[in-house]
């Protein structure tokens, strides 16, 4: 119940990139009060490999967003090619589920897209204001947020408290939220913007200890990657993060680094470990980074954002007593394939044999999600209050 201090909303969304927009877009959508809660500023870039895979964009698609990201002259990728040791196999981007082409879209447009069509379908989404805690009841569920908007405190109740604020997620923390899967590995990747006046496919390369990746992009830009063991970086000497992009990019693809075009600062994931956590309970749900987070080495994060999106969104619609128990019970089905071949893949422990194998079973668990999100729109009806 809302008071003049306390107002009251059906959700409360903690994050307003793509896991928290597109949370809050679909909720929105459904007739839901929602409110979102950011401590960023509109429109401003993140790290992020941004390649959207199939699963991604025939979400946008459906949402009435893929046109957006078109305007904002992002390229359509209309195959995919993977170099190994011994082969380079293209693959096709075939027509199916209105996806003709992918797209990696900056983040500072995807997110902003994202952002306006929640505040479009009456969403409250609120730049500059953060979440410092929860609130809870005597029985411990968790019944609002208490945060900071324009300098002041902010306290507001929800039937529903959606933690979409990354890996160091306030949300998470302060439910308690465990890991229930940790990665064995995690990989080190340096990324340059490198101009791109052809763009065409996707470029996944493997060999030896090494992977790179270049992915059209924005502005006649490609983001291009280098990536290898975080345990292999450290026992080698430190040559500066541009010689060691180079070096890493010689062993994966041979010759690459010489045919690309001029390139802006190298920027740097460290190798952070990734985890599935406990992502639902009374009164709570994780999406996003905030309750899933693997390597980005198969540069998946964006398409599991909105996939998790989606899914608490039906679950939300179809009501009943558990339908945060729901939500994560069919997140974690669809993770934790995609999670495990991941963190092999992070390792670097593969053989030029065994990458092969690796990825087929990467594409076989993406086939699994991207048929899942081909069910259909979330339902209309909301049933919040026992969620």
């Amino acid at each position: 119940m809302s008071t003049p201090n306390t107002p009251h909303y059906d959700v409360i969304i903690a994050g307003a990139r793509c896991a928290g927009a597109a949370t809050a877009l679909l909720l929105a959508r459904q007739g839901a009060r929602v409110l979102v809660l950011d401590k960023s500023r509109y429109g401003t870039d993140t790290l992020s490999t941004h390649a959207l895979m199939r699963g991604a964009v025939l979400q946008l698609d459906r949402w009435g967003l893929l046109p957006s990201v078109a305007r904002a002259g992002t390229p359509p990728v209309r195959s995919t090619t993977f170099h190994l040791a011994d082969a380079v196999t293209t693959i096709p981007v075939k027509p199916k589920h209105g996806v003709e082409a992918l797209y990696a879209p900056r983040r500072r447009i995807l997110d902003a897209i994202l952002a306006d069509a929640a505040r479009n379908a009456g969403a409250d989404v609120r730049f500059g204001a953060s979440v410092s805690d929860v609130r809870r009841d005597r029985a411990g569920r968790v019944t609002g947020i208490i945060g900071r908007a324009g300098g002041a405190r902010l306290e507001a109740s929800a039937d529903l408290v959606v933690g979409a604020d990354g890996r160091r997620s306030t949300v998470a923390w302060c439910v308690g939220a465990q890991a229930a899967h940790v990665a064995p590995a995690s990989s080190v990747l340096i990324y340059r913007y490198v101009r791109d006046d052809a763009p065409d496919d996707y470029h996944w390369y493997f060999r030896d200890g090494a992977a790179a990746g270049v992915i059209p992009t924005n502005d006649g830009q490609a983001c291009v990657f280098a990536a290898t063991s975080a345990e292999r970086l450290r026992g080698e000497p430190d040559l500066g993060t541009y010689a060691v992009w180079r070096r890493i990019l010689a062993q994966a693809a041979p010759g690459l680094a010489e045919r690309l075009g001029p390139a802006g600062p190298p920027r740097v994931f460290p190798g952070l470990t990734g985890y599935l956590r406990h992502a639902a309970g009374p009164g709570w749900a994780l999406v996003g980074d905030a309750g899933y987070f693997k390597d980005p080495i198969t540069a998946h994060g964006i398409t599991d954002a909105l996939r998790d999106a989606e899914i608490l969104a039906r679950a939300i619609a179809a009501g009943g007593p558990d339908a945060v128990g729901r939500y994560q019970a069919e997140r974690d089905e669809l993770s934790l394939r995609l999670f495990r071949v991941t963190g092999r893949m992070a390792s670097f422990a593969w053989t030029n044999d065994e990458i092969g194998d690796h990825l087929l079973e990467l594409g076989e668990a993406m086939a699994e999600e991207t048929a899942a999100m081909t069910a259909g729109d979330p339902g209309r009806g909301l049933e919040l209050t026992s969620a």
